[in-house]
């Protein structure tokens, strides 16, 4: 058996277009993109600005089952699509997010797909890229300077900073920083208070970034952000403090769209980058939106299972941008439901049919889920050398007592060549004219039960308690106007429940919502559940252990 290569070294050896060219077959001219050396650039507000009358292509979302430690390979089967539907004749466009440092010096590693369906340049897409996420930190952290700065020369706002609701950020995962006490040190350094870091992927700055549409609605949503509230409890926004036009200003390339390309040469945008289990876990709209005018087909991913990737992406992304998906791809793999059926991942490479059919039943809620938003579906297993031909048919069997397809995709191993099939069913789907897509709740509904509608019918279950502060307090915001705002749900990604260790589709759980906090900037409001934190901590052995750079000066271990 031939030697098979690493993701990293196959990302290396691409044989990469000057990224004009990529621009090119979109039709974006050279003086519309902003170039970052030879292989991505950005796409001016300018151009994008002159093609927002072009009519829509289609938009496919790809998500998957719960995430399990076999892994799942969502986002290589986006990259994968999006080249096998250029290679079946149809112009597409990847839309996918960026990585954020502190999962890939972690243990996630990073976030360009693999195998022969990756996005390149891999190496900058993990590290600094364009800048963007130092963009978002230094705006962030630009309105926490000011907040305290406000206090000290006098807090005209009268700010109680017994309530401040404005942290800090920094795109690495350091638990020291969670919880701090800043200030001190003497009156010379202001008054000394309790306050914390949250990783740059959670802040609402970036969750403002992927909703705006423009630089002025980013500027209006930036001044939205509610930094505290005075002793009566009203709130004091950015703009109180004259805080939203330079934060603007840091972001103003920042939300010009990346532009790079797949291993096989095609266009992909990658911009943005919100936690998905904190936050709403889709890229850009902006990204999304422009590519839509520029191909007949836009491939994009959200964040994590299902459960909470494809429901904020319907019920946050699409509600707020006015996209309608016409058609979701919902990625398995035999490993994954071997997991869900109770092997251990050392035992994974045995075949266990047994197994994936208990398993299948994590699959089968999902796919049940996104049938509720009026989306056609089907199922991309994602194909492993260990797989069984008997696993395979297990899983295509079961789907098609869904009145659903499984597709078998081998795009890791042969890129597009190996997902016609997908992109075939696909197409099939979306020009089908099936979707009448809808989403879970209307904005009229009260908050409290847009929670209680999310978890008894997406996680399944059987009740939703809080405590009467959380409800007194989401009764408070909908008297201030805000009850109307969708709901991003803060809960695990291993699980329906908020138990990460409960695998399956379990029923009639407690979800308890712990916290609620307002995104006012962002348009929602975040219902805390299970222990999640906003600022990770390294593992025992974080992956920085293993990256450095070799005698060539290329980076080892990234990936």
């Amino acid at each position: 058996m031939a030697d098979v290569k690493s993701d990293i070294e196959i990302a290396r050896a691409a044989k990469k277009r000057p990224i004009q060219e990529i621009g090119a077959k979109l039709g974006i001219a050279t003086e519309d993109l902003m170039p970052y050396g030879h292989d991505k650039a950005k796409v001016s507000a300018d151009f994008i600005a002159r093609i927002k009358d072009k009519p829509n292509g289609r938009l496919v979302l790809v998500t998957a089952i719960n995430p399990t430690p076999a892994g799942e390979g969502k986002t290589t089967t986006t990259v994968g699509l999006g080249d096998g539907l250029n290679r079946i004749g149809k112009k597409a466009v990847v839309c996918i997010r960026e990585a954020s440092l502190g999962p890939c010096f972690g243990v996630k590693g990073g976030a360009a797909g693999g195998g022969y369906a990756q996005v390149v340049p891999m190496e900058d897409m993990n590290l600094h890229f364009t800048g963007d996420f130092h963009a978002i930190t230094s705006a962030h952290n630009l309105l926490s300077a000011l907040i305290d700065n406000h206090i000290y020369w006098g807090n005209e706002q009268g700010i109680d900073i017994r309530r401040i609701a404005w942290r800090r950020v920094m795109d690495m995962n350091d638990r020291a920083l969670r919880q701090i006490v800043a200030s001190l040190g003497g009156v010379a350094n202001g008054y000394p208070r309790e306050t914390g870091f949250d990783i740059s992927v959670a802040s609402e700055v970036m969750a403002i970034l992927c909703l705006s549409t423009d630089l002025k609605d980013l500027e209006k949503r930036l001044g939205d952000i509610i930094i505290g509230y005075r002793r009566d409890k009203s709130p004091v926004f950015a703009r109180d403090i004259k805080a939203d036009g330079a934060m603007t200003v840091l972001l103003k390339d920042a939300m010009q769209p990346n532009l790079v390309q797949t291993l096989e040469n095609n266009p992909a945008f990658v911009h943005g980058g919100p936690f998905a289990n904190i936050a709403h876990g889709c890229n850009s709209v902006v990204a999304t939106t422009t590519a839509l005018k520029l191909a007949d087909y836009v491939v994009t991913e959200a964040g994590f299972g299902a459960d909470l990737g494809a429901e904020k992406f319907f019920d946050i992304k699409c509600r707020k941008a006015g996209l309608k998906p016409d058609a979701a791809v919902i990625v398995a793999t035999a490993r994954a439901m071997k997991m869900n059926g109770g092997v251990k991942k050392e035992d994974l490479g045995v075949e266990n049919v047994a197994a994936v059919q208990k398993g299948c039943a994590n699959l089968g809620r999902h796919v049940q889920n996104v049938k509720k938003f009026g989306v056609p579906v089907v199922v991309g297993i994602n194909h492993f050398t260990s797989d069984t031909e008997a696993e395979i048919k297990a899983i295509q069997e079961y789907v098609a007592t869904l009145g659903v397809e499984a597709i078998l995709c081998k795009h890791w191993a042969q890129g597009s060549a190996g997902i016609e099939d997908l992109a075939r069913k696909v197409v099939e789907l979306a020009e089908g004219g099936q979707s009448q897509f809808a989403p879970l709740y209307p904005d009229d509904m009260p908050l409290f039960e847009k929670i209680e509608r999310i978890a008894k019918s997406i996680y399944h279950a059987g009740e939703v308690t809080a405590d009467k502060s959380v409800r007194d307090q989401l009764r408070t915001w909908e008297a201030q106007g805000y009850g109307k705002l969708p709901v991003c749900m803060a809960k695990t990604q291993y699980s329906f429940s908020t138990d990460p260790g409960l695998r399956g589709a379990p029923e009639g759980h407690v979800v308890n919502v712990r916290e609620v906090r307002l995104s006012a900037g962002a348009g929602f409001v975040v219902a805390i559940t299970g222990e999640i934190m906003t600022m990770p901590g390294l593992p025992k052995s974080p992956s920085s252990e293993r990256i450095y750079l070799n005698e060539m000066g290329y980076i080892e271990g990234l990936f």
